[in-house]
């Protein structure tokens, strides 16, 4: 067998055995390394690379070494699960290198963290003033979770007393210029709608790279043509309007009625209206 062919038939079969022991080892290979994970993941990388391109040895030595390297972090993983003190001593614990706006120099000196590295990722966060802080803890994985001062967080819904409706995750109905009809069917809808929708915006389905329909049952879309503009979703703009106008008719209606009982009839009916545009607007102004 020529040498070209029996190196790249080794890459081939290394690189499939590693990729199958990472997906073994879990997501969390993937992401954000602990200390052991990382040398492991070296180790493994560096495994492939030799026994690939060196043939004086056997592909079963690399097989072995590849194994007893998955083997070692996927039982040191496993054990973690199961205790807490060694999950410590294996991936490290937390340190709070910022409390009540204080930084605290001998945490950061313990971490061999630097000022410029946490000064960094408080930018990361949004955050440019360590006293707009009320604590930061440096995660084993390297992270920095930070938590601002309650009077230098962003208002939220909650804090406003605003109720918001649930939503859900928005399903991408075409891709590539292809219906897609599982999550179609996901938001209880057809391809019918979906064809009258592209009709309101005089677009054709084959000129869409991508379209959703988010949890209020609007569509939106991505064109191959980057230069058209694409026309915004208008059903809850739409229903906003026609409910003013509702209410808007029924006030009129009780303007030119000559018949007490009907005209007690509109307005009562007219002040209901109002109450209820009152309490959808919020939603569907978003």
């Amino acid at each position: 067998m020529p040498n070209w062919l029996e190196i790249a038939l080794r890459a081939f079969a290394l690189v499939v055995v590693l990729f199958f022991m990472t997906k073994w080892l879990g997501k969390k290979q993937l992401s954000q390394l602990n200390i052991f994970e990382y040398i492991s993941g070296i180790v493994l990388g560096g495994i492939v690379a030799i026994h690939s391109s060196v043939l004086d040895t056997p592909i079963i030595y690399g097989l072995i070494a590849m194994f007893i390297w998955f083997i070692i972090p996927f039982f040191v993983e496993w054990l973690s699960l199961k205790s807490k003190a060694f999950r410590n001593f294996s991936q490290g614990k937390s340190t709070v290198v910022i409390q009540n706006g204080k930084i605290m120099e001998d945490k950061l000196k313990q971490e061999r963290y630097s000022t410029d590295d946490l000064l960094e990722n408080l930018r990361r966060n949004n955050i440019f003033q360590v006293s707009d802080v009320e604590f930061a803890i440096l995660e084993p994985s390297g992270a920095l979770s930070v938590l601002p001062k309650s009077d230098k967080q962003s208002l939220t819904a909650a804090d406003l007393g605003i109720k918001m409706p649930p939503r859900r995750e928005p399903q991408t109905v075409i891709m590539d210029g292809r219906v897609l009809l599982e999550p179609l069917a996901n938001t209880s809808l057809n391809p019918t709608w979906l064809e009258t929708e592209l009709e309101k915006m005089n677009i054709s389905i084959e000129n869409v790279f991508l379209g959703q329909v988010d949890s209020d049952g609007q569509l939106t879309v991505d064109l191959y043509d980057d230069k058209l503009a694409v026309p915004s979703p208008t059903q809850k703009p739409m229903l906003l309007a026609t409910m003013k106008k509702c209410q808007a008719d029924l006030e009129l209606f009780a303007l030119e009625t000559r018949n007490e009982q009907s005209k007690d009839m509109y307005e009562k009916n007219s002040k209901k209206l109002q109450t209820a545009i009152d309490l959808v607007t919020p939603y569907l102004k978003n």
